[in-house]
């Protein structure tokens, strides 16, 4: 390989690639995910806006893009950096080859890296800003538009995935969820409504009012990019809502819904990204294999931003007690809680599978029968 561009990291570390997507450059922060498959459903994924995606598995592209693969209108992550792209078309549900797909999309992407020192560089020094360039930008001006490039943590980026207006799907006499929309994917919104929900999705500037005038049985707080500390306009609006309506968070809503309640939430070295994340159910007691794709955690009783047993520890909350209900198996963070003098609920990981394991979809179940028992 001749190297027609390269990576790099705030911090100065480099990788050499060749350029194989759309022209230009892209900037944000660099993270890793570790899925082998789904690669169209991560670019697509809104809580991947702003940030560019290094892919653990070697060879991207095996299957082809398909419009059936999005998770969303349009690409959200800004590059793909990977190893061994491959642009073939003979896939049963391919529509387009991959680069192909990028190039159409307007976006860059990088092959021929060494994404295995890549991955470890991040690891050990953590998430970072960066960007793909072509040789035509300079090392010196690729540092510059780095250095203007704001941090993750801060970042209100569920404005920029927001939809602007109410949309709403499913029918017939299922409960009726209103989702305060940070980024949802839609493959939450096709599980809900295949669980018999009928569903309003609403922007996130929406009022806790707004989100109540047609009577919903409960809401849900979606996934969706940046930091949850940034939105405290939605964390208000949640914190009216929380114990009038159940109330139920994945992913942003996980943290969104623990900062209504008076919890803190920090942001994690380099995340959790990727389709292979063990986590234990505490109200089971089984381990699930789970999708995951989140860089900030909630801290645990005590400011703890671990936990050290498998035990369902509880909080003081604002509105009364939680308890853990979910626990990862990599790092011991939080994964889930339950609230007890309130319904509610959450979990940090995606059990829609928009890609991933099916271990967790029986949370929607779980979901659906509490709005019942409430």
């Amino acid at each position: 390989m001749s190297a027609t561009g390269y990576i790099l990291l705030e911090d100065g570390t480099r990788f050499d690639g060749e350029m194989c997507g759309a022209e230009g450059h892209a900037v944000g922060e660099v993270v890793f995910t570790t899925g082998m498959a789904g690669y169209q459903e991560s670019m697509s994924d809104p809580s991947f806006a702003g940030q560019l995606i290094a892919f653990t598995y070697p060879h991207i592209g095996n299957y082809g893009a398909s419009s059936q693969a999005m998770e969303s209108e349009r690409v959200w992550a800004r590059a793909a950096i990977m190893r061994a792209a491959c642009n073939r078309e003979d896939a049963p549900s391919c529509e387009r080859g991959w680069l192909d797909w990028l190039t159409d999309c307007g976006t860059c992407a990088i092959t021929g890296v060494d994404t295995r020192a890549l991955v470890l560089h991040i690891r050990e020094a953590g998430a970072m800003r960066g960007g793909v360039f072509p040789l035509s930008v300079s090392p010196a001006q690729a540092r510059e538009l780095i250095d203007a490039e704001p941090p993750m943590a801060g970042q209100d980026l569920a404005g920029l995935v927001t939809p602007t207006t109410v949309s709403r799907h499913g029918s017939g006499d299922g409960p009726r969820i209103a989702v305060l929309d940070t980024g949802i994917k839609a493959s939450m919104v096709r599980e809900l409504v295949e669980h018999g929900a009928r569903v309003s999705l609403h922007p996130c500037t929406s009022s806790a009012e707004q989100l109540l005038a047609e009577d919903p049985d409960a809401i849900f707080l979606s996934n969706g990019p940046g930091d949850p500390a940034a939105l405290e306009h939605v964390v208000a609006t949640v914190r009216e809502l929380v114990g009038r309506k159940p109330v139920w968070g994945i992913c942003l809503g996980h943290q969104l819904l623990c900062r209504a309640v008076g919890l803190e939430t920090f942001k994690l070295p380099f995340g959790h990204r990727g389709a292979n994340h063990p986590v234990r159910d505490l109200q089971t007691g089984r381990v699930e294999i789970t999708s995951q794709n989140h860089g900030f955690a909630a801290l645990g009783p005590g400011g703890a931003r671990t936990i050290d047993d498998d035990e369902p520890v509880r909080w003081e909350t604002d509105f009364g007690a939680a308890a853990l209900s979910h626990v990862n198996l990599y790092d011991r963070t939080v994964e889930g809680l339950e609230l007890l003098d309130v319904p509610g609920g959450t979990v940090q990981y995606h059990p829609e599978a928009g890609p991933g394991p099916h271990d967790s979809l029986y949370l929607f179940d779980r979901f659906i029968e509490r709005i019942g028992a409430a």
